[in-house]
């Protein structure tokens, strides 16, 4: 692993960020978690995005994508809108809908997040699980995070 230099934060690369902070061990996102999804988020224009195919140890039953694994996808998509910002939030509520047939290991899926509005030191982000190559949606959240210290104008 190359050394991180701690004297020049404003350097560092969202993955030598994650491998310095308490995330490293994220099971969706964490570098460091032997046993994680390992998934990297980056920032096109307002949308927050990665890419995830579940393998056999994802399922549920009958070689499905558990659900439980799926919604750990969508919460970290739509916490990385504001954390590739530089802000670190956790989350308040969220609800789940799944829609479509149900993921089958293997089947690439695109996952996006969006803030839609904020609520107080709440923001309220949109999280979607698109099938590949289709794009139907496969899941849809909406997530209100509680915002850490003083949330900025994001919009």
């Amino acid at each position: 692993m190359a050394s991180i230099d701690n004297s020049a934060p404003d350097r560092l690369t969202p993955q030598q960020r994650w491998a310095r902070s308490e995330a490293n061990c994220c099971f969706v996102c964490g570098p460091g978690n032997p046993i994680g999804l390992h998934l990297v988020f980056h920032l096109d224009d307002e949308v927050c995005r990665a890419e995830f195919t579940p393998g056999q140890h994802h399922v549920g039953y009958g070689g499905v994508l558990h659900g439980g694994i799926l919604y750990s996808a969508l919460d970290d998509v739509m916490a990385n809108v504001l954390y590739l910002r530089g802000l670190q939030a956790v989350t308040a509520r969220c609800e789940i809908r799944y829609r479509g047939e149900p993921v089958k290991v293997g089947t690439k899926i695109l996952l996006e997040g969006r803030l839609r509005r904020r609520k107080g030191p709440l923001a309220i982000i949109e999280g979607k699980a698109l099938r590949e190559p289709d794009g139907e949606v496969v899941a849809e959240c909406e997530g209100s995070f509680m915002v850490q210290g003083d949330l900025p104008d994001l919009e």
